[in-house]
């Protein structure tokens, strides 16, 4: 080998290490949260989980570590977030969840959108008991023709299937019933809540009416269409626990498909769905922060997932599968949330 030949070799190597080096802060970048643990947590409606597993499959492409989320009651959550035994999830759902903002204000946030406003809550029955009783409001189930017809299991009170005891829509459904004077009238039911729903459409296809309480996006709305198998009926006014009454005028709606009046008594503000996330993580991991400002899910799509979920297409495999070929469909849209997360942590 020629002196020259030497040079040559030499030169390129060295352009070669060069490269190296420089390319090497860069892959460290791409992958801002190696080594790093994310504990999530996921909500007991499973109607939550399909977004909880875009996020989570999101911050393992940034490189974190997140094991399968922890199925966790709301008010058990907001504590563990603020306290830090918790890192985030994504399940918020506000004005709702307003009444928990004291076991984390301070130590964790609000932050970014799943979605922002549209969904909805409030009270359904199904359209021909609607017709046939002329029910508009909660208020016709003070009628003993009302009580008695929606009455199934014999205590002499209209059935209300509504939420188990630590979701927040159990609180405001019991402070309501109190509000309009009606627990005399209804009987909230508090169990397993797709069991009793399952049980209420079983009943309804038998031709039994059913009185019930859903929001959206849900499967619910899927089975029983409002407008054409069910309807949303008005409260008699709008009463919601005081950590919600500055939003009370948002709880009546316009222009919602398949309610008995046009804007529609709801009685329950539009809720904004919203990752809830630790702060002190969050000022440590800049790339998380501003993944969570930047995603969002069409509730469209949390609806359609929802609606095949409860159609059997429900295992761990099923729902992240479902997330991994969201993320791949949307591949635009997610790209830019990795890139701008990435950039973040330089």
């Amino acid at each position: 080998m020629t002196i020259r030949t030497l040079q040559k070799v030499l030169m390129s190597a060295g352009v070669a290490a060069m490269a190296l080096t420089a390319a090497t802060p860069g892959l460290a970048q791409d992958m801002p949260g190696d080594g790093v643990t994310v504990t999530m947590a996921r909500p007991t409606w499973d109607t939550g989980w399909f977004s909880t597993e875009i996020y989570r499959q999101l911050l393992q492409k940034l490189g974190y570590d997140v094991a399968q989320p922890t199925t966790l009651d709301a008010p058990v959550f907001y504590q563990a977030v603020g306290q830090g035994d918790v890192t985030l999830w994504v399940e918020g759902w506000f004005p709702l969840h307003n009444t928990y903002e004291s076991a984390f204000d301070g130590q964790a946030e609000k932050i970014g959108y799943v979605a922002k406003g549209g969904a909805l809550q409030g009270y359904l029955v199904d359209k021909a008991s609607a017709e046939e009783f002329d029910i508009k409001s909660l208020e016709d189930f003070k009628r003993p023709e009302v009580m008695e017809a929606f009455d199934r299991d014999g205590d002499g009170k209209a059935d209300l299937v509504a939420c188990p005891p630590g979701w927040g829509c159990e609180v405001t459904i019991t402070h309501q019933l109190e509000a309009f004077d009606l627990n005399d009238s209804i009987n909230a039911i508090k169990a397993n809540y797709s069991a009793s729903m399952a049980d209420a459409i079983a009943a309804n296809e038998q031709g039994e009416p059913i009185l019930f309480y859903t929001w959206t996006p849900n499967w619910t709305v899927d089975e029983l269409k409002p407008g054409e198998d069910v309807v949303w009926i008005e409260t008699p006014g709008v009463d919601l626990p005081e950590d919600q009454m500055s939003l009370a005028d948002a709880a009546t709606v316009p222009g919602v498909e398949g309610c008995v009046a046009d804007p529609c008594v709801m009685g329950w503000p539009a809720n904004d769905i919203q990752p809830v996330a630790n702060t002190e993580f969050l000022n440590e991991n800049p790339a998380v922060r501003t993944l969570l400002e930047s995603a969002s899910i069409p509730l469209a799509d949390i609806f359609a997932q929802n609606a095949a979920m409860n159609n059997g297409e429900n295992s761990e495999e099923d729902i992240q599968k479902q997330a991994a070929e969201w993320i791949e469909s949307n591949k635009a849209d997610t790209d830019k949330w990795l890139a701008d997360a990435q950039a973040a942590a330089n």
